[in-house]
């Protein structure tokens, strides 16, 4: 089975590359190879899955193969507060759920001790990458390595993009036996949108943008991502794949993305990735408070497109409702197994569509749940912008500030769509090393400079 023969091809990598790159892609590898929505459920574990398998994989190999500690609490007192609340909120959530769900037809259980021990390993289990970002990753040469590492990528998984553009998504059907979605939403303006084994369109194009800014950095750094080819013609290349991914959002990242990389000062590109991560914050308590100009964005969407007016009003009225139902038990929320869902109350059918991760966070694990969660990830970059002030190198700073910005927009993107992934995790916890590291290198000088002027 592909998931459990990914510990050997991590294992190959960590003997072939040095730690980040291995890191790099034993992580990012998984998400773009392995199957979309298969699961190994054993008894008292969590379910293995393409965020499990190489999560684990990856810890158990730096710590027992490679003889490298990997702290299971950030040093960062912020970040372990936000980490202890991500990991222990849940139990609490579980613990507060031991009532069933009765609508119509529908019975869901409630949750038990066994159902919190589960969810606190699985909450341990998704966060690791953050952990290793956060060990392994302190030099300005490993951001590099980020942005190399999405450039490859990027290039070999256009090929399986192309295919699947011209010939309909039909990948990860033909290889794993089934089609992990809805086929209808890959149509879009009378051709596909590329799926391969990534699981939606959508996101597929959202992974090709962050390969094209990549790319824009290193044309801006003046640094080559392939001999044989000119960073102007790899540009080019990501920039056609993109627009055949028919993606209107990743596409308006990708415009704003190049214009901050381009002609925007790193430090400045930074502090806007930090507006990014705050928009992400606050959108669900505007919307809890009803400050949210819901009705101007679907008159305006109306102008543009009818259809995507509809779209757009359709996500609100889901987020509505899973938001009063999040209300009534807003510290700590419902708990797992659907029970934050909205079911016909005669039939017991599910009616309700999460699309965006907040939503689906703040009904499962409450306002607790969903602060910890995107305050994590808020306080890597913020950091990050901090950090940047203290950079001598434009270069160094022009790589953090990109790769800063690349995980604001994937913040943002948090509100739409369910695009947290493992290597959202990965960049976050690199992006608070590598800051780490510059407070530190700076603490450093600072002292040696005090005790040279002392001894002057």
């Amino acid at each position: 089975m592909a998931l459990f023969s990914w510990p050997l091809v991590s294992f190959y990598l960590y003997q072939r590359l040095p730690l980040a790159k291995a890191t790099l892609w034993s992580i990012l590898g998984a998400y773009l190879l392995l199957p979309k929505g298969t699961e190994v459920d054993l008894p008292m574990v969590p379910p293995f899955d393409k965020v499990t398998v190489p999560n684990l994989t990856a810890f158990l190999i730096c710590r027992f193969v490679l003889g490298r500690r990997v702290p299971l609490l950030p040093a960062v007192p912020a970040a372990k507060v936000l980490m202890l609340l991500y990991i222990i909120s849940p139990f609490v959530t579980a613990l507060l759920n031991p009532d069933p769900v009765v609508t119509g037809q529908t019975f869901i259980e409630g949750m038990k001790i066994y159902d919190a021990m589960a969810i606190v390993i699985r909450q341990q289990l998704f966060i690791l990458p953050f952990l290793l970002g956060l060990r392994f990753f302190r030099s300005a040469k490993d951001m590099e390595s980020i942005l190399l590492v999405l450039i490859l990528a990027g290039l070999w998984y256009s090929l399986p993009m192309l295919f699947e553009i011209r010939m309909s998504p039909q990948l990860h059907n033909w290889i794993y036996g089934y089609f992990p979605h809805s086929f209808q939403q890959q149509i879009r303006d009378g051709g596909f949108r590329p799926m391969v084994f990534i699981g939606h369109g959508l996101w597929v194009a959202f992974f090709i943008m962050t390969t094209l800014l990549a790319a824009l950095t290193f044309h801006r750094i003046r640094r080559p991502s392939i001999r044989q080819l000119s960073n102007g013609m790899v540009i080019f290349y990501l920039a056609v794949v993109l627009l055949l991914c028919k993606s209107m959002a990743s596409f308006v990242y990708a415009v704003i993305g190049a214009i901050l990389i381009s002609f925007i000062r790193p430090i400045f590109q930074a502090r806007i990735a930090l507006i990014m991560v705050l928009i992400a914050m606050t959108y669900p308590i505007s919307k809890g408070l009803d400050w949210f100009p819901t009705q101007t964005i679907i008159d305006l969407a109306a102008e543009v497109s009818e259809e995507r007016a509809k779209s757009f009003a359709m996500r609100a009225h889901n987020e509505e409702m899973l938001l009063d139902k999040a209300n009534l038990r807003p510290w700590f929320g419902w708990g797992t197994w659907g029970r934050n869902r909205i079911y016909d109350p005669v039939l017991g059918r599910d009616i309700s569509v999460t699309d965006g991760r907040w939503i689906q966070v703040i009904g499962m694990f409450g306002w607790v749940g969903l602060i910890a969660e995107f305050g994590l990830l808020v306080l890597a970059v913020r950091n990050s912008s901090k950090a940047l002030r203290f950079l001598q190198s434009h270069r160094d700073a022009t790589v953090m500030a990109s790769v800063t910005l690349l995980l604001g927009m994937n913040v943002l993107d948090l509100l739409p769509n369910n695009t947290m992934t493992p290597w959202t995790w990965l960049l976050a916890g690199a992006v608070m090393g590598r800051a780490e590291q510059i407070r530190m290198d700076r603490a450093v000088g600072v002292r040696q400079s005090n005790i040279v002027s002392n001894k002057s």
